[in-house]
């Protein structure tokens, strides 16, 4: 908390940088995402290939879907930011051998609240410089088997408000995982995360974010806590009427455990169909009063 301290504290120079300059003022309800993440994989006549060397025909049909909601409320004030956001996912995976029962497993699961407050101090070209403080708290629907409860205070720095990449930050975390809340863990990582977007052309929109956090020490030994941790998604939407999107998306997972061998990794490739749209709760610019 020492760290996070100081960081607050960084943010009060910098501010002085704005009394003799005009404020903007802005208020959003950014609707970075509502939608749903679907992949269907259909065999026909599994039964009769089974000795077929070509894998496509041997395979498992497999249904999954997977809800997506990413709402962020967006405060700007001059040179100071403030946003929070919520991103919450769900989804199942059902799978259909041609000989066995049906059966159904979680393929996502997770619910993320996070509030950034920074300060851009500094223009770099086209982009603005500055210190972030930052607060997460992660849990989820269904637990595995308890429902993880982890906190993530974190400061650090970050570049904001370029055309194409909205947000790039390197932070110090804390995190404390009191899922067990008999014995909860903390650790302490440094973490690099981004936030992307790109309009190849008029009505169709790249987008990116994600990122890497490797951990570097730990009040005691759990195997399954992750050394290094890795996530990143990407996705092309195209404008169908209105605010509706549609377009192929891809996700990718990657972490290793204290007590693991080898990577543990997690791909998904499929189609994605959201609702995308921003609201202008207010904006005004004022110029300081004069005395």
């Amino acid at each position: 908390m020492k760290k996070i301290m100081v960081a607050l504290l960084a943010l009060m120079p910098c501010a002085a940088f704005a009394l003799d300059t005009p404020h903007d003022e802005k208020f959003d309800l950014n609707i970075r995402r509502i939608g749903v993440d679907w992949t269907k994989t259909t065999i026909g006549h599994a039964e009769e290939y089974q000795d077929s060397p070509v894998s496509a025909f041997t395979a498992s049909s497999q249904d999954s879907f997977v809800g997506v909601f990413d709402v962020a409320l967006e405060y700007g004030f001059d040179r100071l930011r403030w946003d929070n956001s919520l991103f919450m996912t769900y989804g199942k995976t059902t799978i259909k051998p041609y000989n066995e029962p049906r059966t159904t497993d979680e393929k996502a699961d997770k619910i993320l609240f996070t509030s950034d407050l920074s300060y851009a101090c500094w223009d770099w070209g086209t982009v603005k410089l500055g210190p972030i403080v930052r607060a997460e708290y992660e849990s989820e629907f269904v637990g595995n088997p308890h429902i993880r409860k982890i906190a993530r205070p974190s400061a650090g720095i970050a570049l904001f408000d370029h055309k194409i990449l909205k947000t790039l930050y390197t932070t110090a975390v804390y995190e404390n995982d009191f899922t067990d809340t008999h014995n909860p863990v903390s650790k302490f990582a440094v973490e690099t995360g981004w936030r992307a977007e790109y309009e190849i052309r008029e009505g169709v929109h790249f987008n990116s974010d994600g990122y890497y956090r490797e951990y570097l020490d730990y009040s005691e030994y759990v195997p399954t806590d992750f050394k290094r941790d890795l996530s990143a998604n990407a996705r092309l939407d195209t404008n169908l009427w209105g605010d509706f999107t549609f377009g192929p998306y891809v996700n990718y997972r990657r972490a290793k455990a204290r007590a693991a061998e080898h990577y543990g990794s997690n791909m998904t490739v499929g189609l994605s169909f959201n609702y995308i749209t921003k609201f202008n709760l207010q904006s005004a610019a004022s110029l300081p009063s004069e005395e």
